[in-house]
């Protein structure tokens, strides 16, 4: 890894008082999008409340363990050192969804942990790899991620998908309310402030949406205050070939977006990555798989969210992001406080990831102008991968009559648009990406 910015940002020294609420702050950005895959799933196997509980808990602890594993990193060789997050992979949700369904857990946690093991292996391949991903393929990728995400920042300003009040004004009062304490806060305030804007707005929010009964206290009286998260809760897992060939196949997928926002974050940082730092970085992400088979928890990706929120704060320090994994693991622990960070209504967290998300797609866009457009092929390239691939996140059903493993597939945005940069790419480049010494 090579510094190419003025000042090191990554490991900057940072009070530990202003460490933990920066850290915090993060952890309150990722929590919807962490514990909304477990909610899914729980409810679409219909498992008991006490395994849906078990599932959050089990899904923060290991978050904090693999985000840990990322940004501080185990020696030379597992984890990129960049202030990174990882997250449950929202991508896996589908073909989780279907293993569960025919197999039930054991055989979905089997998939995952053997699907683990070709992520892991996928890093000793990486130099063959990464050719595959110049700019252009990565600045069209993120691109996708932050632009097909906006959508669901909407939902959450309507208040929620499924939810009775759907498109209530208020709703969209309380999420503009949000946006504004957001947007005043970086217009006119310096240094720390500025950068806990949007812990600032998430926590005036929900003070303001409780003035409308949208803050439930009830549910916290349900939680435990401790509770160890023991591995196999569900049972030895058991192994099938077909499982374990849809999940690791989506894996897959999940490891190229993770190098697309590997770039991002190294680019925000000003620093220039190299294979050996995302072949760690890979590895730490196969890592993590395995401990969330381990723990019955979930695939995990590096989570886009907070790359945006280090360009909203200006922060960008990694040990941010391990007094954020100290704090996950915690929060996985004593259920208590876990349950605390739910009770930020959706409008809320609407109006702070519009910006977050838009954000994500803006960087994408800044990573392509290093692209030379004066080349008409790589205008092509851009332009039919970011409209294939937010076309079919934007337009449902698309792919209704495909086979179930296709469907899931085609149906996915970055799928679709990683896939048409890198065909495209390499039928325009081939000399370029295929050059001999």
């Amino acid at each position: 890894m090579e510094q190419i910015g003025k000042k090191d940002y990554i490991n900057e020294k940072i009070p530990v008082s202003k460490l933990t609420i920066l850290g915090f702050q993060h952890v309150l950005v990722m929590y919807s999008a962490a514990v909304i895959v477990p909610i899914i799933l729980a409810n679409a196997l219909q498992l008991s409340n006490l395994d849906l509980a078990f599932l959050i808990s089990a899904d923060l602890f290991t978050c904090g363990i693999a985000t840990f594993l990322q940004s501080f990193g185990i020696g030379r060789f597992i984890g990129i050192k960049l202030p990174v997050v990882l997250g449950c992979a929202v991508i896996t949700l589908g073909p989780m969804i279907s293993i569960g369904k025919t197999g039930g857990m054991t055989v979905l946690y089997g998939a995952i942990l053997l699907s683990s093991v070709l992520v892991f292996v996928c890093s000793f391949f990486i130099n063959k790899i990464i050719k595959f991903f110049p700019p252009i393929v990565i600045g069209s990728l993120v691109t996708i991620i932050g632009f097909s995400l906006v959508p669901l920042a909407l939902q959450d300003m309507a208040g929620g998908i499924g939810s009775e009040n759907f498109g209530d004004p208020i709703n969209y009062l309380v999420a503009i309310f949000v946006l504004i304490i957001i947007l005043l806060i970086n217009r006119f305030c310096k240094g720390f402030a500025k950068s806990i804007a949007i812990l600032v707005g998430l926590i005036l929010g929900t003070i303001f949406a409780s003035f409308f009964g949208m803050v439930d206290l009830s549910h916290l009286n349900d939680a435990d205050w401790f509770k160890l998260i023991h591995p196999l809760h569900f049972g030895a897992p058991e192994f099938t070939f077909n499982s374990v060939v849809v999940m690791s196949i989506f894996l897959v997928i999940s490891v190229a977006e993770s190098v697309g926002i590997f770039y991002m974050i190294a680019d925000i940082c000003e620093v220039k990555i190299t294979p050996k730092d995302i072949a760690n970085g890979i590895r730490a992400e196969g890592c993590a798989q395995f401990l969330g088979g381990l723990f019955n928890s979930f695939p995990y990706v590096t989570f886009s969210e907070n790359a945006g929120l280090m360009t909203v704060t200006g922060v960008r320090n990694r040990f941010v992001l391990v007094a954020a994994a100290i704090i996950l693991v915690i929060l996985g622990l004593v259920p208590k406080f876990a349950m605390l960070t739910t009770l930020i209504p959706h409008p809320v967290l609407g109006g702070a990831m519009i910006c977050l998300f838009g954000t994500i797609g803006a960087n994408g866009i800044k990573i392509l102008s290093s692209v030379d457009f004066k080349k008409n092929e790589n205008i092509i390239i851009v332009a039919c991968s970011i409209g294939i691939g937010l076309g079919t996140t934007v337009t449902p059903g698309l792919f209704n009559e495909m086979p179930e493993i296709l469907k899931m597939l085609l149906e996915n945005g970055i799928f679709t648009g990683t896939v048409t940069a890198i065909i495209l790419n390499t039928l325009f480049n081939y000399s370029e990406i295929f050059k001999t010494k």
